[in-house]
């Protein structure tokens, strides 16, 4: 199994491909934006470590291409400690944000924490008619893993998908961003629950025809979010 560390600063790329392989992974390294984001597109990888500033295109920009294509964890591993280059991550469908300076063993068990999920929710499942949800222009395919609007296929990281499938599987029950987090994220997972937030408003960019006033998701507040019938 092989991860991509982008990571400008040889001495915190050597740190990470030590740890990675003394917890058996292989790794490749990237020392700037252009060679991580042709790496990352050519190569498939389990997951990719991101800095932000890197010469070349930076990792926000990385991140946004790779999300056009593929699926796999996206961890930024940046300095940058502003809520707002976090809330900018997420928004452009990385799984989690690590600052610097980190710990080591803590930023190895998120990577096998967002590893094994992902494994899990790409386990191949017979495909059945009954797996799919269609509501007002919306089509959701539960085993093929797609997601469409009016017939039109719409990208959507894994996480973003799960949310979208668990609300949708549930409708009209409001759960708490504490609940949701919980329950797409694990309980034991180390995070905000503001990350619920950015992911629901990233879903309604992509399902949602303001135009028409049609809104999937409604949020409930000081009490959460449901999806409408």
């Amino acid at each position: 199994m092989k991860i991509l560390v982008i990571e400008d600063d040889l001495n915190i790329a050597e740190l990470e491909n030590d740890f990675l392989h003394m917890d058996g992974y292989e790794c490749d390294i990237a020392i700037t934006g252009n060679q991580g984001l042709e790496m990352a597109l050519k190569n498939d990888y389990a997951l990719i470590l991101l800095d932000i500033n890197l010469p070349g295109c930076d990792g926000f920009t990385i991140c946004k291409e790779v999300r056009k294509s593929k699926d796999i964890p996206i961890i930024f591993v940046s300095a940058k400690t502003d809520d707002i280059d976090k809330i900018r991550g997420l928004r452009l469908g990385a799984d989690d944000y690590v600052t610097k300076p980190f710990s080591p063993p803590e930023l190895m068990a998120r990577v096998k924490a967002h590893i094994s999920r992902y494994e899990k929710l790409i386990a191949k499942t017979p495909i059945k008619k009954s797996d799919v949800i269609t509501m007002r222009g919306l089509k959701i395919d539960k085993n093929a893993r797609r997601i469409y609007v009016d017939g039109k296929e719409v990208s959507m990281p894994v996480k973003e998908f799960e949310l979208l499938l668990f609300l949708a599987e549930n409708p009209n029950i409001v759960f708490s961003k504490e609940r949701l987090f919980d329950r797409i994220w694990g309980i034991d997972s180390i995070g905000d629950v503001s990350t619920v937030t950015v992911h629901i408003q990233r879903i309604r960019e992509k399902i949602d025809k303001n135009h028409l006033n049609i809104k999937h998701i409604e949020t409930v507040w000081g009490a959460g979010y449901r999806f409408r019938l």
